[in-house]
């Protein structure tokens, strides 16, 4: 039996990104939603005792983690360009609330930007509908990733 409380949001699908950091990290969620006729890549976690710091709730660690990982996520729903590996240059985050034990974290981004060798984002943070970390980042277009799924539009299973 599973606790509703405890799961994800309606329309939300385990998703596998970022290595094997992440997949001791996570899990992280995703799902896709229609917003002025774009695909909208929304990611989120369930906060779990091992997210939370000394007093009790998220790490602040675990919210940068979310921030740097939005960009990997939203690119191939977001944008044309191809999949390409994807070294954070710069991530800027502004904490501005605390998500508490068992909140629900979600994130958006925009993507501002491209350039022949750099993508510039924004992104917002919220824990259970609260802002929670304001977000922007720089990557750098690394080498392209010669996967099966390397040109697929649904890398992570979100359509």
């Amino acid at each position: 039996m599973t606790d509703t409380k405890l799961s994800p949001p309606e329309g939300f699908r385990l998703i596998k990104a970022g290595g094997p950091y992440m997949s001791l990290s996570g899990p992280l969620y995703g799902r896709i939603v229609q917003e002025n006729n774009k695909n909208r890549v929304q990611i989120g976690f369930r906060v779990e005792q091992r997210h939370t710091n000394p007093v009790g709730i998220c790490h602040g660690g675990m919210l940068a983690t979310l921030a740097d990982m939005l960009a990997i996520v939203c690119l191939p729903y977001q944008t044309d360009l191809p999949r390409h590996f994807l070294p954070t240059i710069s991530l800027q985050l502004d904490y501005l609330a605390p998500a508490p034990m068992d909140a629900w974290v979600q994130a958006q981004a925009d993507i501002l930007r491209t350039t022949r060798n750099l993508i510039f984002t924004q992104g917002l943070i919220t824990a259970n509908g609260e802002n929670a970390m304001r977000t922007s980042a720089i990557y750098k277009i690394g080498q392209r990733f010669e996967s099966e799924d390397a040109n697929s539009k649904d890398p992570f299973g979100l359509l």
